[in-house]
């Protein structure tokens, strides 16, 4: 049965219409996980050297398990943010006679398959075999290596009971976020009880056990939490729920991209994905700090221009690029209506711009850094208002993977909506305010870079009509394309 699963998932792979887009993007993700791989490998390799030199007096073994507790949250963090968990149409099997159990079990053996686990078998088995060949025990070294990996995969379980229950995760982020907070604040050092378990683990070989108990412990919690939802009733019924309606009058005086401005609001508030890319964007607030206190980036002005498009282009480059989307759930209903398609293009624009807005007036803390820097986030806001939203549109014009919007999805990892040609787009976004500020910068002076980025956002302001104009083309060409590309779940 296991095998008949993975020909289901190979066929709804391959007959997609995104089945092209995402060759590509699985070869990117290979490509990626190669280079990561590696990199764990390479410090797996030589952790055991490196500690000895920075502890000669305490056995690098035990140094390595007093610090061991940061790769795991490290683990947590990493899988949180990044680890997409694996999806399953499940519908059509709920009304043949198929186990539910087989189901369940082979849902929860994909996760078992995540990079993320493979990344810590990278780490520790280069390490392990250092440890044999400078002829630590035998036995002692394969069990602590195998407790690792069983402590591996019960993060990855964990993080699925994070991610699927708002339960357990009001449970263990405060407690993990406190207990880091307590070290931090040298309160009581939770790393020092914790580095002696690992060594006991260590010492102790027959230990093992409780990791393989917590594993199975955490596995038997995951496949109850399923079954207990995997009812055909439950799946296919809608909830009743009591709806707090927004008062959205006030958007009436944009006119007639109002009803698109209020639709979007809505969409914002009322879903997960949405509100996950409103918090992410809020971060791109504080992408300046990486850059304006470093002094060596104050002598490379075009990284510092680069950060300036960041502080206030959050919103703009996560929502925006999803253009349209956003709306694939009813946007073949939304296409039906007798509604000009720069209508709708107009007001993501706006909404675009009021994004910008909002987080450049929550950029004036950078005022502490000097008015040069400020000056240069001002700059950054015009760039996006005036040419970076009309190249974040036009992206979303080649976009036709559709996004579900209550999906729990992961804010980096996640390509459910994304494509690679998103990522060429990209690239002027990128390097656009780069040259703009660095060539006169470098021929002129400071003060001409700026202007230079500053009025080529003016000039795209001017010229807005056209570029919308140009854009609706190019979407209304595509438009019965992405209707039928809409009609099909994404992988």
């Amino acid at each position: 049965m296991i095998k008949r699963f993975l020909s289901l998932e190979w066929k709804q792979f391959t007959r997609a219409s995104y089945f092209q887009k995402g060759i590509a993007i699985k070869i990117l993700l290979i490509l990626g996980a190669l280079y990561f791989g590696g990199i764990a490998i390479f410090m797996g390799g030589i952790s055991f050297f490196a500690f000895k030199k920075a502890f000669p007096e305490i056995d690098p073994i035990i140094s390595i398990n007093n610090y061991m507790i940061y790769w795991f949250l490290f683990l947590m963090l990493l899988r949180y943010f990044m680890q997409q968990l694996p999806v399953m149409n499940v519908k059509p099997l709920m009304v043949i006679p198929i186990k539910k159990d087989t189901v369940i079990h082979f849902l929860l053996g994909k996760t078992a398959l995540s990079f993320f686990n493979f990344l810590s078998l990278f780490l520790f088995l280069p390490l392990t075999v250092v440890l044999l060949v400078k002829g630590y025990p035998i036995i002692n070294v394969l069990c602590w290596f195998t407790a690792l990996l069983m402590l591996t995969l019960c993060t990855n379980y964990l993080n699925f009971l994070i991610n699927k229950s708002n339960t357990w995760f009001y449970i263990i982020a405060p407690l993990l976020i406190g207990l880091i907070a307590l070290e931090y604040f040298q309160v009581f050092a939770i790393s020092k009880p914790l580095g002696v378990a690992f060594n006991s683990l260590y010492n102790h070989a027959y230990l093992i056990a409780i990791p393989a108990l917590l594993l199975y412990v955490l596995y038997r919690i995951n496949f109850s939490f399923i079954k207990k939802g995997f009812y055909l009733d439950d799946t296919v019924s809608k909830k009743i729920k009591e709806v707090n309606a927004t008062d959205l009058s006030w958007m009436n005086r944009f006119g007639d991209i109002a009803p698109f401005l209020k639709n979007d609001v809505k969409l914002i508030l009322r879903n997960a994905r949405p509100k996950q890319v409103l918090m992410m964007s809020f971060l791109f607030l504080f992408y300046g700090l990486i850059f304006y206190t470093q002094d060596t980036y104050r002598d490379m002005p075009a990284f510092l221009a680069f950060a300036s498009m960041f502080v206030t282009g959050g919103f703009l480059m996560s929502f925006g690029q999803l253009v349209p989307s956003w709306d694939s759930e009813y946007y073949k209903l939304l296409m039906s209506q007798n509604i000009p398609y720069r209508k709708y293009l107009e007001s993501k624009w706006y909404l675009m711009v009021v994004a910008v807005s909002i987080s450049f007036v929550l950029s004036t803390p950078y005022l502490y850094f000097g008015w040069k820097i400020f000056a240069m986030i001002a700059a950054g806001a015009l760039f996006n208002v005036g040419l970076n939203s009309f190249l974040t549109l036009f992206g979303g014009a080649l976009n036709r993977v559709p996004i579900e919007l209550n999906v729990k999805a992961k804010a980096f990892s996640n390509t459910n909506g994304f494509n690679p040609t998103q990522m060429l787009i990209a690239m002027p976004k990128i390097l656009g305010p780069m040259i703009l500020f660095y060539i006169p910068y470098k021929l002129i002076n400071f003060e001409a870079g700026l202007i230079a980025l500053a009025l080529s956002g003016v000039l795209g302001i001017v010229f807005r009509s056209y570029f919308l104009n140009k854009i609706e083309q190019i979407y209304q060409k595509g438009k019965y394309k992405t209707v039928a590309a809409f009609g099909e779940k994404a992988n």
